[in-house]
């Protein structure tokens, strides 16, 4: 919805009400779109934080496997002499 700054200074309540129940709010001034109202995410407790960094950690340890060394992944591509072969 798209409502001129004017008339939403007496609807403010009920226009942070929509915001947040996820209708797009956009006030206008001089029938240009100026400001869209949002609803501000919560930020994490540092406990849920600490979970969340766990259960990442957890998910790339899963996935991780013995693969060959990156260092040495490039040597079929050279002779014993150490030159391209």
């Amino acid at each position: 919805m798209q409502i001129s700054v004017t008339e939403a200074k007496g609807q403010l309540t009920e226009l942070v009400r929509r915001a947040e129940a996820g209708d797009e709010v956009i006030l206008t001034r001089h029938g240009h779109p100026a400001v869209r109202l949002v609803p501000v995410k919560t930020m994490l407790d540092r406990k849920s934080r600490k979970a969340l960094l766990e259960a990442v950690r957890a998910a790339a340890a899963e996935k991780a496997t013995d693969g060959p060394n990156a260092a040495r992944s490039q040597d079929f591509l050279y002779g014993e002499e150490g030159l391209p072969g």
